[in-house]
């Protein structure tokens, strides 16, 4: 219960900052925040371990409200694909991208070795 309660503030504490200003989505700000948290040991790992072993084994059931909206919207899908399909190609070819120049930017890795 306690790993659920740290979450949930965590998470009302990002979207409280995004409402007074911040510009990120404060689910993003929230998991910063938890980040922050575990990184200076102010939030131990062992307390929201079990919550979040939980959360990540059913992790298929946070998807569904996301297929119920695509199978709703098919229509938007048959008129948008062209544009869909380069939004989506486009964006996962930046965060590959960016994932491999962070990775190499925090392993020391240089390009040729």
């Amino acid at each position: 219960m306690l790993g659920f309660g740290i979450i949930l503030l965590v998470f009302f504490l990002g979207e409280t900052l995004h409402f007074i200003g911040i510009p990120l989505p404060g689910s993003v700000i929230g998991m910063l925040l938890l980040t922050a948290g575990l990184g200076s040991g102010v939030i131990r790992r062992k307390w929201i371990a079990g919550t979040a072993d939980f959360l990540l084994r059913n992790l298929s059931f946070f998807f569904v409200p996301a297929g119920v909206g695509i199978m709703a919207h098919t229509d938007l899908f048959k008129a948008y694909w062209f544009e869909i399909f380069f939004a989506v190609l486009f964006s996962f070819v930046l965060v590959l991208g960016t994932v491999g120049v962070l990775q190499r930017l925090f392993t020391g890795k240089r390009s040729g070795s």
